[in-house]
């Protein structure tokens, strides 16, 4: 047989969502529960993509202390130079548009603090393969719980409530053997030039900014797979 040889694409092979966020962003939390929901929706179709999504580590203020003494009223005020007023219309805005995705918001108990022992955590716990699990529970123990997750201790609680060995955690966080994982994670976010998040990186080549609605995941997930199913019934000639 003369020519070339067949390549067949495999329709079965996830597509890849890769998430920007950082735990203490309001609007990361708004957008993980947007995600999923459009990732509910699509699922019910009968072609139904399969979808693997890894959270990355992002800091929106990396030299926050870890016991920070204050509302965050006072933390956003003083952080962003904002009137307290002005903040404080912002975080009723917020929370209002959380609640729209399912979500309760109390930043009247929220504790401010740094978040890269949290960011070290989900990469554990995605080595343990409990990354989401991870994830939502220290997004909910933040804006909803006003529990803190800056304090290796705390973290080692929230990992056990998703099934991960606390004395493993507490030697992870405080060998800081996942430290360079989270500067990796941050490096990337750079020479992907995201300067906000949440970020989203779909099928390694469609950036989608900000917390965008259920339906615009769905659209673009939906799209993404029945690129791939082109693509793979129409073989390439090499």
């Amino acid at each position: 047989m003369s020519g070339g040889v067949i390549v067949v694409l495999s329709v079965n092979e996830p597509i890849k969502i890769d998430v920007w966020s950082d735990i203490a962003c309001p609007w990361c939390y708004i957008g993980k529960r947007n995600l999923e929901s459009g990732l509910a929706v699509a699922a019910q179709s009968a072609d139904a993509p399969v979808v693997e999504v890894t959270y990355h580590s992002y800091e929106l203020s990396p030299d926050t202390p870890v016991d920070f003494d204050g509302s965050e009223i006072d933390f956003l005020a003083g952080h962003k130079g904002m009137p307290a007023e002005q903040v404080k219309q912002m975080l009723e805005n917020v929370t209002g548009v959380a609640a729209n995705a399912g979500l309760e918001y109390n930043f009247d108990i929220l504790k401010h603090t740094n978040t890269v022992k949290a960011h070290e955590l989900l990469h554990f716990a995605k080595e343990q393969g409990v990354q989401p699990e991870m994830m939502e529970r220290l997004m909910r123990a933040y804006f909803t719980e006003g529990s803190h997750v800056g304090r290796v201790e705390d973290l080692a609680v929230l990992a056990s409530e998703v099934g991960l060995d606390a004395d493993a955690t507490r030697e992870a966080l405080t060998s800081g053997r996942f430290t360079a994982a989270v500067r990796a994670d941050q490096a990337q976010a750079q020479a992907y030039g995201i300067n906000g998040v949440p970020f989203f990186v779909i099928d390694g080549k469609y950036g989608v900014s900000g917390a965008q609605p259920a339906e615009a995941f769905t659209q673009i997930l939906q799209q993404v797979w029945e690129e791939r199913g082109t693509a793979a019934s129409e073989p390439e000639m090499a």
